[in-house]
């Protein structure tokens, strides 16, 4: 009886192997050769070089970066809220999901550049650096800084043909430079420009910082093959 109970199992095996083997053969040699593919960012030259200065009272510069992805705004010192950036998508839709986020938070940065309303450089951050930290929860100035210094450091860039600091009304998007967020990559190389005070915008700025971080874990998974 055991016998025949073997046999018939042996037999339901081979018939299951050669009803489904060559697919699990398929599938397993597809699997160890594909990648998956992702769109990746375009290119847009390399940032100036910068030096700021945090809140906190230190130098920033991109050697400090390098192994960073860093998205730049600024903001206005007179008016947080609405005149430069959407602050409080930027909050929830970015930082928010950053901070929660333990790959994210080792890789992004999030760089503030505090300006009057003409977009010129301000001495005093102290002020805007603990406003942001009275509402933003769980705020850590070494992922969101606060800093001083020209935003034209970065700002006198082309970007598709027009320079990002240039004033008056025909500019990228229609939009003042004071408004547009600057995605950088590890290289400081920007990848992305974008107006930072609609939440599609924002939203968008988000996939882009999570697509590019996806670009770094395929080519790390392709170095360690």
């Amino acid at each position: 009886m055991a016998k025949k109970i073997s046999a018939g199992r042996i037999k339901v095996i081979y018939a299951f192997l050669l009803l489904f083997g060559p697919a699990f053969i398929l599938i397993f040699i597809s699997t160890r050769n594909c990648e998956h593919v992702f769109k990746e960012l375009d290119y847009y030259g390399q940032v100036p070089s910068y030096s700021f200065t945090t809140a906190e009272g230190n130098e920033i510069t991109p050697a400090d970066f390098k192994d960073k992805v860093v998205l730049f705004n600024i903001l206005q010192n007179t008016c947080l809220d609405t005149c430069n950036i959407a602050y409080w998508h930027v909050n929830q839709l970015i930082y928010q999901r950053i901070r929660k986020n333990k790959n994210e938070v080792n890789d992004v940065r999030i760089i503030s550049i505090v300006t009057d309303e003409n977009g010129d450089p301000v001495d005093d951050i102290i002020i805007m650096r603990d406003m942001i930290k009275d509402r933003v929860e769980a705020y850590d100035p070494e992922v969101w800084m606060i800093v001083k210094g020209d935003p034209k450091q970065l700002y006198d860039h082309e970007y598709s043909g027009v320079n990002l600091a240039q004033k008056g009304e025909k500019m990228v998007g229609g939009q003042s430079f004071m408004q547009r967020m600057l995605l950088v990559d590890r290289k400081n190389e920007l990848r992305m420009v974008r107006s930072g005070q609609i939440e599609k915008y924002v939203r968008d700025i988000y996939g882009h910082i999570a697509l590019l971080l996806k670009q770094y874990d395929k080519e790390a998974a392709r170095n360690e093959k």
